[in-house]
């Protein structure tokens, strides 16, 4: 077993809230795997199944690659190892009777199975949810597609970009159409697979709950859209509320002035304006303490009516000072605010540092991976980073003997390259 330093360090690390619950992994590229890691993370065994000889996509994705220790790339993708941690990986053929066979041994003694087939797909192989469910009657089974598994859509494929366009996401992010720059713009990571695995991660852990007290298992159908749609929050609201879809705004925000970005004289910064008392503050600070008395900025709901006044007045006053001379002041006031950062300056960043947001763990091709760490603060069972991501079929011969099967029967599947 790899162990992490954060863990060594870490007396409670054997204490584990998911501890004991097994899941199987026929899911592949991010939300499915986001999900599942998550899960591994909190102490679930994670059973990954992969595409002989190719396995996960984002296994390819890259570069960047992991270095070795002469430098040099390895096999292993940066994107595969940023959401595949604490698992165990299994190549099976899914698509031959013989792998289906196995799939079927695994999902019978797991509690939760994790896939993002195509609607249908997994029925051609006998691996629907009923079929296996027959066996298993407490296994949670969830499925993560683009669209559903209802609905005019729900036999498209969906993929995250896509899904940021028709969920009305990259109708909000961007700069104002009526400004240079303007126009749709998709957020920088990949936020409906990202927001579908946790979002997924929460339902399964319902079901579980569920499981424990009554015995019965439940297919849960999570949608990469259904969860965009979901995920435009207050601007969702604003818009059912009146009827009058909003538009980008760039970095300024909807309903809130001043909270957005402005140029210092040396650089950028956020102003995050939430209150009238915070923007008196603010005022003083600027230097324009009559801004607070001015009836068409008093409160929040006159300063957004009066967005285009105000903001000019508080763009050219912050150009007048450096960047950390206006942070410093702000901070000390506590008016919300923040700089810009790049990620070579978010990660060495005091605070992230402090909350330990990365974590360093010994991989097989090399010593010197680090990953994001998990973000979970659990005082009693707190996440545990047992395994570095699996190299493709690492595990399979040990999953295969825990399913019963004897070794010449394993060797014999190899041979056969029903699995690898």
């Amino acid at each position: 077993m790899q162990t992490s330093s954060n863990e060594t360090q870490n007396p409670a690390a054997s204490a584990l809230s998911l501890a004991g619950v097994r899941v199987l992994d026929l899911s592949r590229v991010l939300a499915g795997p986001w999900c599942t890691q998550t899960l591994a993370d909190l102490g679930a065994d994670v059973i990954k199944v992969e595409r002989p000889g190719s396995g996960d996509d984002t296994r390819a994705w890259g570069p960047p690659y992991l270095k070795d220790a002469d430098g040099a790339d390895t096999s292993e993708a940066a994107y595969y190892l940023g959401a595949n941690r604490n698992k165990r990986s299994i190549a099976i053929d899914i698509a031959s009777a013989q792998g289906q066979a196995l799939i079927r041994k695994l999902a019978a003694k797991v509690d939760v199975l994790v896939e993002n087939f195509k609607v249908g797909d997994l029925a051609r192989y006998g691996l629907d949810a009923q079929t296996l469910q027959a066996e298993n009657p407490g296994l949670v089974v969830c499925s993560i597609t683009g669209f559903g598994q209802t609905g005019p859509y729900k036999d498209r494929a969906g993929y995250d970009y896509a899904i940021q366009g028709m969920g009305g996401l990259m109708s909000v992010t961007g700069e104002r159409d009526d400004l240079p720059g303007g126009g749709p713009q998709k957020v920088g990571v990949a936020v409906a697979d990202l927001f579908t695995g946790l979002y997924a991660t929460v339902a399964i852990l319902a079901a579980l709950r569920h499981r424990d007290a009554t015995g019965q298992g439940q297919t849960i159908d999570m949608a990469l859209l259904d969860t965009q749609v979901a995920m435009l929050a207050n601007l969702g609201a604003n818009y059912l509320c009146t009827g009058k879809a909003p538009g980008r705004m760039g970095n300024a925000h909807q309903n809130i002035v001043p909270y957005q970005v402005f140029e210092a004289s040396d650089g950028h910064l956020i102003v995050a304006v939430g209150n009238d008392g915070q923007f008196a503050k603010f005022s003083e600070i600027a230097g324009h303490a009559e801004w607070a008395a001015d009836p068409r900025f008093q409160s929040n709901a006159q300063r957004v009516r009066h967005r285009d006044e105000l903001v000019p007045l508080i763009a050219a006053a912050l150009k007048t000072r450096p960047r950390n001379s206006w942070l410093a002041d702000l901070e000390k006031a506590k008016v919300p605010c923040g700089a810009i950062n790049n990620l070579a300056e978010t990660f060495a960043d005091s605070q992230v540092q402090a909350r330990k947001m990365t974590v360093a763990m010994a991989h097989p091709l090399s010593e010197g991976l680090k990953l994001v760490a998990n973000p979970i603060k659990l005082s009693a069972t707190p996440v545990s980073y047992r395994h570095p991501p699996p190299l493709l079929g690492q595990h399979t011969r040990e999953l295969l003997s825990e399913a019963g099967l004897t070794p010449a029967e394993v060797e014999q599947l190899i041979r056969d390259q029903i699995v690898a």
